[in-house]
C-alpha cells in the first residue's frame, strides 16, 4: 500500500503538469510573446532544472526505502511530488516551443558558468550529488540514512535556488520567471526546515554547498 500511495502522486503530478502546461501556452497566446531561442536563458533554465530537479527525485525515491520516520518520508514525498511535477512543466514548455530537451553547450551556459569544472562523478550542475553519493545513500538505513538525505538535498537545493534565482534575472517568458521565484521561495523554506530535522538529529549541513 505504501508504493501504490507514490504512484497514485506521481500520476496527479502528471495531471498537473499537463494542466500547468495547457496554462503556460495559453499564456503566451495572449501576450503574443514568440518562443524564445535555443541558447535563451528561458530554453537553458528548462533544460538544466529538469536534469537537476529528476536527481532530486530520484534521491526521494531511494530515502523512502531506507528509513521508516514519518517527518522524513514526508518531506521526500512533497520533494518528489513538487519536482516530478516542475520537471512536466520544463520540458512541457520545451516541446511547445520545439527547442530540443539537451544542448551542445555545457550545463549552465545560459548563466555565464559553462566553464565551471562540471560532470564530476554525474555532478553536472551545483548542488548535484555525485554517482558515489547517490550510491551512498542506497547503502545506508535509519538516521544514516536521514542525516545524508538531508545533507544532499540541502546542498541540491542550494544548487536549485542559485539556477532559480539566475532565471529570475535572465528569464523573458513571464510564467517561467515566476515558476523560478515559486522554487526560491520553496527550496528556501525546505533548506530551513532541512537544518531543524538534521539539528534534531545531532547533525548539520556540509560547509562546501555554497554555488
Amino acid at each position: 500500500m505504501r508504493h501504490a500511495g507514490w504512484i497514485a502522486g506521481a500520476a496527479t503530478a502528471v495531471l498537473v503538469a499537463a494542466g500547468a502546461i495547457t496554462y503556460a501556452a495559453a499564456d503566451g497566446d495572449r501576450s503574443g510573446t514568440k518562443a524564445p531561442a535555443a541558447d535563451s536563458a528561458d530554453a537553458g533554465f528548462a533544460r538544466d532544472m529538469a536534469v537537476h530537479h529528476q536527481q532530486a527525485v530520484e534521491m526521494s525515491y531511494i530515502v523512502r526505502d531506507r528509513t521508516e520516520d514519518v517527518e522524513v518520508r514526508r518531506l521526500a514525498y512533497d520533494i518528489a511530488q513538487t519536482q516530478a511535477n516542475q520537471r512536466g512543466m520544463l520540458l512541457g514548455w520545451l516541446d511547445l516551443w520545439e527547442l530540443p530537451k539537451v544542448s551542445p553547450d555545457p550545463p549552465m551556459t545560459w548563466m555565464g558558468m559553462g566553464d565551471m569544472a562540471s560532470g564530476e562523478d554525474g555532478s553536472l550542475m551545483p548542488g548535484m550529488a555525485t554517482n558515489a553519493e547517490m550510491k551512498r545513500l542506497g547503502t545506508l538505513n535509519g538516521k544514516q540514512a536521514e542525516v545524508f538525505y538531508l545533507q544532499l538535498m540541502t546542498d541540491h537545493h542550494k544548487g536549485g535556488v542559485h539556477m532559480a534565482e539566475g532565471c529570475v534575472a535572465k528569464c523573458a517568458v513571464g510564467v517561467e520567471k515566476r515558476l523560478a521565484k515559486g522554487m526560491v521561495e520553496a527550496q528556501e523554506s525546505e533548506i530551513a526546515l532541512m537544518a531543524d530535522l538534521l539539528k534534531a538529529r545531532g547533525a548539520k549541513a556540509r560547509q562546501h554547498s555554497t554555488p
